[in-house]
């Protein structure tokens, strides 16, 4: 394995079999939510210019932790060799990992077009009713992301 990225694949901070990248992105998609709710406050307290930058800086910031984390899987093996020593049920956690990418995806596509269509949303009257769903979008990537977690590396 390349000396350079060798430290993504050392024992992880949580105390669990995941190597540290996965702690990492896991500890990141943890605070994901909290994070987003915190740039809807600034909505919500009609700072809009504000909303919108830490908007941007927090989908951006996503975008790359989620680059990151596909690099470390696919130079890890992938699902399954990170699957070899969980006691879960690798069809189990298969369903569980294909539910947590739906939903992931989706919120992605949607929370992309909330950023980069807002004036036309704002118009249309629907951005509010779009940011919400994308809001609970990332609540479910977050639950599912760290059940996934949750199998893969402490079941």
């Amino acid at each position: 394995m390349n000396n350079n990225i060798g430290y993504m694949f050392e024992a992880g901070f949580f105390g669990t079999r995941a190597p540290i990248f996965m702690d990492l992105v896991t500890l990141i998609v943890s605070l994901l939510p909290f994070l987003v709710a915190v740039a809807i406050s600034f909505a919500r307290n009609k700072h809009y210019k504000t909303h919108s930058y830490i908007q941007i800086i927090i989908f951006a910031f996503s975008v790359i932790v989620l680059a990151y984390f596909e690099y470390g899987v696919r130079v890890g093996g992938g699902f399954s060799a990170f699957m070899k020593e969980s006691g879960v049920s690798y069809d189990y956690a298969l369903v569980v990992l294909i539910f947590h990418i739906i939903i992931s995806v989706i919120t992605v596509v949607l929370w992309a077009t909330a950023i980069f269509r807002a004036k036309k949303l704002l118009q249309l009257g629907v951005h509010r009713k779009m940011g919400l769903v994308v809001f609970g979008g990332v609540v479910l990537t977050s639950v599912t992301g760290i059940w996934v977690y949750f199998l893969m590396f402490v079941y």
